[in-house]
């Protein structure tokens, strides 16, 4: 096989990530390509366990396009299969192990996995899904069929047949407890673009910390140009400050993404100054609300670069800030990206005029495929410019200033985003109207130091009914994932609504400041 040099797989139309993998292997194999868990895995023993996990699935008769699922932590077992499927021309379907037993079944039912990859503490809670399934599960520590049973020997190149842009390379599913998830698919052309253009600044001696799951698009952007442009990754098994600062200190950490309330944790812990971050060269930040006095904070206190990015899993446009460079612009999220453009609409669809608000609509060529099995919804969320390019809705609100910056003024929909994951009010308010002594609920975000968001219920009991609002608490918290977890909750004699009908969830988020 011909060796290219990087600049040469750069300029290609379209490319997967595992090329510059095997680029990276041929031609400095003894450079690290992760760091986890204080082991050191080089490019040229990453490529060769890709080639095994390829030949594994071939081995097990998956073909090109069938869906591989995957619930479990950060893990090198995680890595080898994520990218192994890539090589091999599966579709890698990551599903979060702190999300409900009945979403996590509303997910596999939807994504019909040909394996199902776990580690022990998900296996644990999905074996009644894998009973009812009949799913093929693969365990990548313990109990079930082992990693080391299932991984073949052979090391051999695997070349996939060559690949179509349009062929889906993963599915990321939004949260959701109730129905069924959507499953966002991602195209290869869009992956590539995030490989060779998002991330410019990476190369070789770039050393990237990954501290946040590798189920999460936040994550697998930075993962995909990383590896794509022979970085290294330092990858955390779970996060806590004190082990990342001891690592990025050790490592000599250059990049890094992270959400913003892992910033803020950083900027609250005592020890913070006492590390020496100075090889820092840029800090990534993206998925939630990012306030003008936190990135304030971190310029201040943390060395290098930070670029706070806005947009969604979906794709679309990206707006990006730089914000080192405009320190008078942290209180918007910065200009439309490359190759991106952002308009904003009125109710009825029509582009804005300058100055005035409305919903955010983003269009780029990095955009997912649809949502998988549901064609309405991915009708739904597009907008047709006269021009005839697809645009994507965020459902958020926002308006650019006259420097062309943008500022998020709320969020059309009710999403609350808590510690850079999305929860819909929705499934709890689903989940809190099945108990027989609720009439009605409405949850609303609360701002966190901590998360940035966390949700609060409000609740109207039946006539008669007795509970007490820490039972009720207790009670839905056990039904919902760990992320979706209210953080108190209050009964009201009545909802306010207003002359239609609806209720008042700014009203309820005011009440909740002063409870």
């Amino acid at each position: 096989m011909k060796i290219e040099t990087l600049e040469q797989l750069l300029e290609r139309d379209c490319a997967l990530v595992t090329d510059g993998i095997r680029l990276h292997a041929a031609i400095r194999p003894e450079h690290p390509a992760l760091i986890i868990e204080g082991k050191v895995i080089t490019y040229g023993q990453f490529n060769a366990l890709l080639n095994q996990v390829a030949h594994s699935l071939q081995n097990q008769q998956v073909k090109a396009g069938d869906v591989l699922a995957i619930c479990a932590a950060n893990s090198l077992q995680y890595m080898a299969i994520f990218f192994g499927a890539i090589r091999h021309g599966a579709v890698v379907a990551p599903m979060s192990p702190a999300a409900s037993t009945k979403a996590l079944q509303a997910m596999l039912l939807d994504a019909a996995p040909a394996l199902l990859f776990t580690d022990a503490s998900a296996h644990a809670m999905l074996d009644g899904v894998i009973a009812a399934t009949g799913l093929k599960t693969v365990s990548l520590d313990s109990p079930g069929p082992g990693w080391d049973n299932w991984l073949s020997d052979d090391t051999s190149e695997y070349i996939r047949a060559t690949p179509n842009p349009s062929d889906p390379i993963n599915i990321i599913y939004s949260s959701g407890t109730t129905g069924t998830p959507k499953g966002i698919i991602h195209p290869i052309s869009m992956r590539w673009i995030h490989s060779s253009q998002r991330m410019p600044q990476l190369s070789p001696a770039t050393v990237f910390m990954i501290s946040t799951p590798l189920y999460s698009n936040t994550t697998l952007v930075g993962v995909y140009a990383a590896l794509t442009r022979g970085a290294t990754l330092v990858i955390m098994t779970k996060f806590d400050v004190k082990t990342y600062l001891e690592l990025a200190q050790k490592h000599r950490a250059t990049h890094t993404m992270l959400v913003p309330v892992q910033f803020q944790r950083f900027m609250n812990y005592d020890g913070f100054d006492d590390y020496d971050l100075s090889s820092f060269e840029q800090k990534f930040c993206t998925s939630s609300h990012f306030s003008k006095a936190l990135k304030q904070a971190v310029l201040n206190r943390w060395p290098g670069e930070l670029i706070e990015s806005y947009g969604m899993t979906e794709g679309g446009g990206v707006c990006v800030l730089e914000a080192h460079k405009y320190p008078h612009k942290l209180h918007t999220v910065g200009k439309p990206g490359p190759g991106s453009d952002v308009t904003l609409l009125d109710d009825q669809g029509i582009p804005v005029a300058p100055g005035e608000t409305g919903e955010i609509a983003g269009y780029s060529n990095a955009r997912m495929t649809g949502y998988k099995n549901q064609p309405a919804l991915t009708e739904e969320i597009m907008w047709i410019s006269p021009e005839g390019k697809r645009y994507l809705r965020t459902g958020d609100i926002g308006r650019f200033d006259e420097d062309g910056f943008l500022l998020l003024m709320a969020r059309k929909k009710d999403m609350i985003i808590s510690g850079g994951f999305n929860i819909y009010p929705s499934d709890i308010e689903s989940e809190l109207g099945q108990h027989d002594q609720v009439l009605e609920a409405a949850v609303v975000g609360m701002q966190s130091d901590d998360w940035g968001e966390v949700p609060v219920a409000f609740v109207v009991l039946k006539a008669g009914a007795e509970l007490q609002a820490t039972d009720l608490m207790a009670w839905v918290n056990a039904r919902v994932g760990k992320m979706q977890r209210i953080k108190s909750l209050h009964l009201l004699d009545s909802l306010p609504r207003s002359s239609i009908g609806k209720v008042l969830k700014k009203d309820l988020q005011q009440l909740s400041s002063k409870l």
